[in-house]
C-alpha cells in the first residue's frame, strides 16, 4: 500500500489590507490639537474629534508612554493610572498615534494637526527625492530647509496669530532644532532643565493668559527604553518619577483648564536572538535590489534600484511576510497607512515597500545603523503595544 504525503499549503504572507489603521480623523494624534483649537475658537482647524472646551489646555507629552505600558505598570505610576478611565473624553479609550509610531512623525502630527501624508514625516529616516539620500528626520541630517520639507502652519502658529496666550516649556537642546520649527513652533519657546522646573513653568504659562495653549514634554522613559527595555528597573523608575511629574503640573493648574497627558507611542522589548532580530547587512534575500534602507527596524522603508521595486517586494513578502505586513507604495498609501491621502511632495519619500511589523521582530542593519540595532526597546509598526497611546484629561 503507498501513502500520499499530504500537500501541506504554502504559508500565506500577511494581507497589508488588513493591517491596523491609525484612527485619522476621529482619534488619532493628528486630531488631538484641532479638537483643542476648537474649544478655544481658533481659526482655520478642521477638526472631527470634540473635546469639550477650556479656556486654558496644557498638552504634556510622554515620549514613549503608550497605553498597554501604562496600564501594565499601576503600581509605577499609581496616579496616571486613576486617570485611565478619563481618556479620551471620558470613554476610557486610547487614540492611536499614526504610521510609523515614532518620534519626529508623532509630534508633527500633534503640532501641525495633520497626518504624515501630508506634513510629510514618514518615517524616522526616508529618501529625500531632490537629492536621492536617507534623511534622519529627528536629527535632521543631511540638512533640507526645514520649511520646503513641512510648509503647513503648526496649530500654535494659528493659535499665537489669534491672540491666545501660546508657549512650549521643553528642554533647551531642542529650541532651534529643525524639527521643533516645523512641527511645535508658535508662541514663545521656554527652556528648562529639569522635569520639576518644566511642570511649574507649565503652570505658571497656563495662568498668564486668559486663554492659554501650553505644550510641554519629557523624553527619558522612551530613552531609558531603548537602551534597557521596558522590562528593565531604569525604565520602571522613569515611568515613577514622570507619575510624579504629571501629579505636580495637574496640582497647579489655574482655574478653567484642561490638561491632556498623552504619548507618542509605545514600545515593545525584542529579543536578542537570530530569528527576532534579523540583520538587513547579513542578508542577501533583502539586500537583493534594494538601494536604501530606511525607516527603522518595525517599520521600513525599502527603495528599490530602478526596474527592481516589483523584485523586492516580492522577495520581501517570501522571506519576512509571515512576520511582517509588506505593501508597495500604492498599497501602503490606498490603505490609509499614513492619513486619508498622500500629498505629491511626500509619495516619493515613501519606501517602494513598506514593511510593517506584526511579530515581536525587527529588521536591524548593523553596519548602517549599529547604535539603534543594539536597542532593547523598539517601536514604530502598527501593534496596540506601539500604536495605542493615552489621552488622559485633568479639568479645573
Amino acid at each position: 500500500m503507498t501513502h500520499t504525503v499530504p500537500a501541506w499549503p504554502e504559508p500565506e504572507p500577511l494581507d497589508p489590507l488588513g493591517a491596523p489603521v491609525p484612527q485619522y480623523g476621529t482619534g488619532s494624534l493628528a486630531d488631538l490639537l484641532p479638537g483643542i483649537a476648537a474649544g478655544l475658537e481658533i481659526p482655520g482647524v478642521a477638526t472631527s474629534m470634540e473635546l469639550a472646551p477650556a479656556d486654558r489646555a496644557c498638552v504634556f507629552l510622554i515620549d514613549g508612554l503608550g497605553w498597554e505600558l501604562l496600564r501594565n505598570h499601576p503600581e509605577e505610576a499609581p496616579f496616571l493610572t486613576s486617570l485611565l478611565d478619563t481618556s479620551f473624553n471620558g470613554s476610557g479609550r486610547p487614540l492611536t498615534a499614526g504610521f510609523p509610531s515614532t518620534t519626529a512623525t508623532s509630534l508633527a502630527s500633534v503640532g501641525t494637526g495633520l497626518p504624515p501624508g501630508a506634513h510629510g514625516l514618514p518615517g524616522y529616516t526616508c529618501q529625500d527625492p531632490d537629492t536621492g539620500a536617507l534623511m534622519n528626520q529627528l536629527r535632521w541630517y543631511p540638512w533640507t530647509d526645514p520649511y520646503a520639507w513641512q510648509p503647513y502652519p503648526t496649530v500654535f502658529q494659528r493659535a499665537d496669530a489669534a491672540g491666545i496666550h501660546t508657549c512650549q516649556v521643553s528642554a533647551p537642546s531642542f529650541q532651534h532644532t529643525p524639527l521643533t520649527k516645523v512641527a511645535l513652533s508658535g508662541g514663545t519657546f521656554h527652556g528648562r532643565l529639569s522635569g520639576e522646573e518644566r511642570m511649574d513653568l507649565a503652570a505658571e504659562q497656563l495662568a498668564a493668559g486668559d486663554r492659554s495653549l501650553v505644550y510641554t514634554y519629557y523624553s527619558e522613559v522612551d530613552g531609558k527604553g531603548h537602551r534597557y527595555g521596558v522590562d528593565s528597573d531604569a525604565w520602571r523608575g522613569q515611568v515613577m518619577y514622570v507619575d510624579r511629574l504629571a501629579q505636580r503640573l495637574a496640582e497647579q493648574l489655574p482655574p478653567r483648564s484642561a490638561l491632556y497627558i498623552t504619548a507618542d507611542h509605545g514600545m515593545i522589548d525584542i529579543p536578542f536572538d537570530p530569528e527576532s532580530r534579523i540583520d538587513f547587512d547579513e542578508d542577501w534575500e533583502l539586500r537583493a535590489g534594494v538601494r536604501l534602507l530606511g525607516g527603522e527596524g518595525r517599520a521600513r522603508h525599502v527603495y528599490a534600484h530602478p526596474g527592481a521595486a516589483a523584485d523586492v517586494l516580492a522577495v520581501w513578502r517570501e522571506v519576512v511576510g509571515e512576520q511582517m505586513w509588506v505593501a508597495s507604495r500604492d498599497e501602503a498609501i490606498a490603505a490609509g497607512w499614513f492619513g486619508p491621502s498622500v500629498d505629491d511632495r511626500v509619495r516619493a519619500r515613501i519606501g517602494d515597500v513598506v514593511a510593517a511589523a506584526h511579530a515581536d521582530m525587527v529588521i536591524i542593519a548593523t553596519e548602517r545603523e549599529p547604535r539603534e540595532s543594539e536597542m532593547v526597546g523598539m517601536h514604530g509598526s502598527m501593534t496596540p503595544v506601539e500604536q495605542l497611546v493615552p489621552l488622559l484629561e485633568v479639568r479645573t
